[in-house]
């Protein structure tokens, strides 16, 4: 139990469930008095299913326009490109519908079209840089709905993860009210999503409770949650890799990776998983949803000395609390199928310097429970995982 700590809360109004997303979005537009909803979707779902088309539907003269080009990795030059169009649209409500990407896209374009920031350039005056704990952007008049169709957990919280293609770095902005006002979970999305996918978004929203109930100033309510969530996850996403109709197992791992946030939302700082995971994606193109099952392994044993008592009931959450808790994510990991090493995703030892260099000034790197004294500490992690 912890002694002492600040437990920080969201702006988001409500989590929906239960319910269609095309109705539950509706209803929410309805509630927020919003008439020009503009929509940032997955490019799979609006092509090759209905679900979006449900959605405009539902919607009906309150949609006023669809973008569904969105990139892997949030870039700064995209978000510019879709603020200018839904402001041209008028939107009042913009709704992200899809993995990690569409959410943070969403996030950082409410920003962009408060600022009437139109290229590139225009976000460099938010950046946060060293000890700055919020970006100096206005509150946006103009708010979001997320509905996700990974595990991401990224909807829960208020930062984007924006990659500025000038410099290939990946750059965090925050305002709490960058976060959606709602989400709705509605696990028949998930049916649309590629196994790997909903696997590997799974261990990131791990991920996300790992680093909170690892990090020094976690809080005691997250602590709980968190544990709650890893469980949930653990058994809904093994269940959904035996039956992928089991509806079910779906609803109990979207409501897994809900609480798997919590300290996320709660503004806990994450850790090196986070830090460097953000380096491989920004600068690496690996794919954001392997960059925990290469990592967090080597991680949790490289900051054992500094989290035992986390990592005792870690173990114990993943199913295993008889293991290290590195064994058993690891074991996790390789029961789903996903990556287990940096060179499985084609990040060898030529790169590790470069990435040290570059991980050595994030901040979650920087509040990792065990201290990274210099870049040589960061290759020897690089080297556990390769």
């Amino acid at each position: 139990m912890r002694k002492a700590g600040i437990h920080n809360f969201p702006d988001i109004d409500r989590v929906v469930y239960g319910k269609p997303a095309a109705e539950a979005l509706n209803d929410e537009a309805v509630r927020l008095n919003a008439n020009r909803a503009f929509l940032l979707v997955s490019r799979t779902l609006n092509t090759r299913t209905d679900e979006i088309e449900k959605i405009r539907r539902a919607l009906g003269n309150k949609h006023v326009a669809t973008f569904d080009g969105i990139a892997q990795h949030t870039t700064r030059k995209q978000a510019a490109e879709v603020a200018r169009q839904a402001k041209e649209a008028q939107a009042d409500l913009v709704v992200a519908v899809g993995g990690g990407s569409a959410v943070d896209l969403a996030k950082i374009v409410i920003m962009a079209m408060e600022h009437d920031i139109f290229d590139e350039a225009g976000f460099d005056p938010f950046v946060m840089g060293p000890g700055v704990p919020i970006s100096p952007f206005r509150a946006p008049t103009v708010r979001q709905i997320a509905v996700p169709s990974t595990l991401n957990g990224g909807e829960y919280n208020a930062g984007a993860l924006v990659t500025d293609e000038r410099t290939k770095l990946k750059q965090i902005y925050f305002h709490p009210q960058m976060s959606p006002v709602a989400v709705i979970l509605d696990p028949d999305l998930s049916l649309h999503t590629p196994m790997n996918l909903w696997m590997g978004s799974g261990t990131r929203s791990m991920d996300h409770g790992i680093e909170a109930l690892c990090s020094p100033t976690g809080t005691t309510l997250a602590d709980e949650v968190v544990l709650a969530g890893i469980r949930l996850l653990r058994e809904g996403m093994l269940r959904t890799l035996e039956q992928p109709n089991d509806m079910e197992a779906r609803r109990q791992s979207q409501q897994g990776s809900w609480l798997a946030a919590f300290g996320l939302q709660a503004r806990i700082p994450m850790g090196a998983s986070h830090g460097i995971g953000h380096v491989l994606g920004g600068t690496f193109d690996v794919p954001h949803y392997y960059c925990t099952p290469v990592i967090m392994p080597s991680l949790l044993r490289y900051n054992k000395a500094f989290t035992e008592d986390a990592q005792k009931r870690l173990a114990a959450a993943l199913g295993s609390p008889d293991m290290e808790a590195g064994d058993a994510f690891a074991g996790f990991v390789k029961a789903l199928g996903l990556p287990t090493r940096l060179a499985d995703v084609g990040v060898g030892e030529d790169k590790f310097e470069r990435i040290s260099k570059i991980a050595i000034n994030h901040r979650f790197v920087q509040a990792n429970p065990r201290p990274f004294k210099s870049e040589a500490d960061i290759i020897d992690l690089l080297r556990m995982a390769a």
